[in-house]
């Protein structure tokens, strides 16, 4: 028996403000449901239909999956960092693998030309990765990381 997988949920105020997010970084829309039923897959999920706002969703980026759910499963994080690299904020905090230091480099030149919330800049680590800190706006943490091998 072996996990083949692992989904994080992060809770979100709003599934189509965060498939907006995350697709200002390059991610896409996976799928999206309300209390009618699905109404959406792929580029075609939507935030919202006649039935109301999406109550659970996913972005999709390579084989990593984000599930996405509106108000509940989990908690928002609250706590803003007070200085660059502060581990003491809340939400869940997860790493996003990247194949190499220079895409490091370029979502994170990404993020910040879309005026995203950047804590921590482009460093390498003395553990072998490049990485900088990446806040959702419902406080959840991205780590965009690479190994220094990976060039």
């Amino acid at each position: 028996m072996g996990v083949q997988a692992v989904t994080p949920v992060l809770n979100v105020t709003s599934i189509g403000a965060s498939f907006a997010w995350f697709e200002a970084l390059g991610w896409q829309r996976g799928f999206s449901w309300n209390q009618g039923g699905m109404i959406g897959e792929g580029p075609n999920a939507a935030g919202a239909n006649e039935h109301g706002e999406a109550g659970f969703g996913s972005v999709c980026s390579g084989k990593a999956t984000i599930f996405l759910c509106c108000g509940g499963q989990g908690s928002r994080g609250t706590i803003m960092p007070r200085f660059p690299g502060d581990d003491a904020t809340d939400g869940v905090w997860m790493t996003w693998w990247m194949d190499s230091p220079a895409d490091v480099d370029r979502l994170h030149s990404i993020a910040k030309e879309k005026g995203m919330i950047v804590t921590y800049p482009p460093t390498d680590e003395p553990w072998g990765v490049r990485e900088f800190h990446l806040r959702h706006p419902d406080g959840h943490m991205f780590r965009a990381s690479a190994g220094l091998g990976n060039e």
